[in-house]
């Protein structure tokens, strides 16, 4: 895989954007201009990859969604990117017979079928627009990037996918059937764009599984229509330098509960735990403060700010897996580089702006020129840089205000021991008790940890102390309601999961960022550095990439789609090499902390290439909320 998903995902879409050629490399030449209609799953999935000036630069001057009330623009061509739905194909026929553009692109994200195919020729027919229907391309890109070495579903209409409908009571065998196709489509297109095929291996007999199945037949079914096949000839030899296979390893949530409610110390999984942040963009609220306005005043505006977290910003992609303190430290540290270069030009300033013709000043203002000249040209890139100084400070203080406020150090350190099972300093029902101790949620978070990883359940008795307590601090049960089938249903307790000794070291409070000069007040939190440990997610994978027998993971399925006859188990080499490059994908709902996991694994292993997939993407709060649901029944 010489190029990462994005790349790959990216340069699609460049060429869509083209007319569906690739794009030229004389950039002098003037682009055709043309509009770009796009559906919700559309702007989904382009959003993450190209930012509104490169949508320019291509040639794009509107860009609009679909279903909006479009004018006419009769002299120019229109781009459609958009999802094979019955709607958004009525409206393509309502646009053919409006006359709205010159000449239509039509991409659809998945692949359409033929009745609707059909449906859009007999509209074109009727409003006699044939032969303005340039194009029509299938571009198998149903899936979103976010990162170089992740990717995720879809963002619209996640909860038709997410843990709660997977993991529903009452849920129908013909809603199961249609969330799995879902769940295939994208992880076919997916593979498309990866230009490879991989080698499947899931544990039995839950969603994963039948994730596995159906892929394993999709892919089968493409790979024997050799006329057809989108796995042949020019695009894999495009895409593929390595001759090696990847490995597709798929997880069920249902695996590992604990993780996606534990509190995080990383920066990337914080922003994404306590702030608004998705699909790389953070919305803060500023303004309006914690503190009330005087009395009589109106209260202040609160003004929503929205920041793109971008593989450009050379800060992030270092710092987005740090621990919270480096990342506080690091931010100082531009700072004051950045307020030293300011200064020198400032100086510069004043030194051109001598007075009288005394010939020290003369020289001083021949050497000064250079220096000008280059402080000058570096300007534009100093305000990139402050630009990226100021963004980062107000995520990062917004962060700290959640750390501060509802003690978040205490609640991850705490959960930390609680999952590498070492000795507890005090005891769960202290802390779920402190009314200053964070908020109803990170209590029943908290518990839920506790519960979930426990050797033995709490007795009745205990369990009731505990549930009184967490009643007093105002928490919702339900969640409880349903770990409690969940862990009845697994028998978890048999094995328990084990996540590594994960042992958190408290540095002593901060001793470099308290001196007075700094922009964080990082009084009275806890300095902890992490222990590389791996979370189960990573210890399934590594035992299969390393071909390491393991009672985890002896009894995983193999599929390999390019095997003719769907052998027993007993196909599944033995002996085989390590797997180079490696996809995890977990059915159910991922999160940052697996990721950031995934990624510190792969950063030990060289030359390993690892990609970290998940149905949806969301934080703890949300899916506390799902669990709620769940329990409610």
């Amino acid at each position: 895989m010489a190029a990462s998903v994005r790349e790959k995902q990216t340069v699609a879409l460049r060429r869509m954007l083209n007319f569906n050629s690739p794009p030229l490399k004389n950039t002098s030449a003037e682009p055709v201009w043309k509009v770009l209609i796009y559906d919700r799953f559309g702007q989904d999935i382009i959003s993450p990859l190209l930012s509104v000036k490169e949508l320019r630069d291509m040639g794009i001057t509107l860009h609009l969604l679909l279903h909006s009330d479009r004018d006419p623009v009769p002299d120019v061509p229109a781009v459609y990117f958009l999802m094979p739905t019955e709607e958004n194909i009525d409206r393509i026929c309502q646009d053919l017979r409006n006359q709205l553009y010159e000449s239509y692109y039509l991409n659809f994200i998945s692949a359409i079928s033929r009745s609707k195919l059909e449906d859009i020729a007999s509209a074109a027919l009727a409003a006699n627009a044939v032969s303005q229907v340039t194009k029509v391309f299938d571009q198998y890109l149903n899936f979103i990037t976010l990162e170089d070495d992740m990717f995720i579903l879809c963002h619209q209409n996640k909860e038709l996918i997410s843990y709660h409908a997977i993991n529903r009571g009452d849920i129908l065998d013909t809603d199961m059937e249609s969330i799995m196709d879902t769940i295939v489509d994208s992880l076919f297109c997916f593979f498309v764009t990866l230009g490879a095929v991989p080698i499947i291996r899931c544990p039995r007999g839950n969603a994963a599984e039948m994730v596995a199945g159906k892929l394993d037949k999709k892919l089968r079914e493409n790979l024997r229509d050799a006329r057809n096949s989108l796995f042949s000839g020019d695009s894999m030899a495009a895409g593929q330098f390595s001759f090696q296979r990847p490995l597709f390893v798929l997880a069920d949530r249902n695996m590992d509960m604990a993780t996606p409610l534990h509190h995080t110390w990383t920066y990337q999984a914080l922003i994404h735990d306590v702030l608004d942040f998705h699909l790389n963009r953070v919305v803060l609220e500023e303004g309006g403060g914690a503190e009330a306005p005087p009395a009589g005043a109106r209260p202040k505006k609160k003004t929503r700010k929205t920041y793109d977290l971008t593989a450009a910003d050379p800060f992030w992609q270092k710092h987005k897996g740090s621990p919270f303190p480096e990342v506080a430290e690091s931010v100082q540290e531009e700072l004051d580089s950045y307020r030293a270069q300011e200064d020198e030009v400032k100086r510069l300033k004043s030194i051109m702006g001598l007075e009288g013709e005394d010939e020290g000043a003369i020289s001083m203002l021949s050497d000064n020129t250079a220096k000008l000249t280059s402080a000058v040209s570096s300007l534009p890139e100093l305000l990139e840089k402050k630009r990226l100084i100021d963004l980062h400070t107000n995520v990062a203080t917004a962060v700290l205000d959640h750390i501060k406020s509802r003690k978040l150090d205490v609640y991850f350190e705490y959960e930390e021991k609680l999952m590498s099972k070492s000795a507890l300093d005090k005891s769960l029902l202290d802390i779920i008790s402190d009314p200053d101790a964070g908020t109803p949620e990170d209590k029943m978070r908290l518990f839920l940890i506790y519960y979930i990883t426990a050797q033995q359940a709490p007795s009745e008795t205990d369990l009731e102390q505990y549930k009184k307590a967490l009643m007093e601090a105002n928490c919702d049960l339900s969640p409880l309601n349903y770990i409690k089938q969940w862990k009845a249903f697994t028998k978890m307790a048999t094995n328990p999961t084990n996540y590594g000794s994960s042992g958190v070291k408290p540095m002593g409070l901060f001793s470099r960022v308290m001196n007075t000069g700094s922009q964080f007040v990082m009084e009275g939190v806890k300095n902890l550095v992490l222990k590389q440990h791996n979370l189960p997610v990573t210890r399934i994978l590594d035992n299969l990439m390393e071909m390491k027998s393991h009672p985890e993971t002896d009894d995983y399925r193999y599929f390999d789609p390019k095997m003719l006859q769907r052998g027993g188990e007993s196909s599944i080499p033995r002996n085989k090499n390590p797997f180079q490059e490696a996809i995890v994908f977990v059915v159910g709902g991922g999160n940052y902390i697996e990721y950031q996991n995934l990624v510190d694994y792969a950063k030990s292993k060289p030359g390993r290439k690892i990609i970290y997939g998940c149905s949806e993407l969301f934080n703890a709060p949300q899916f506390m909320k799902q669990l709620a649901q769940l329990g409610q029944k």
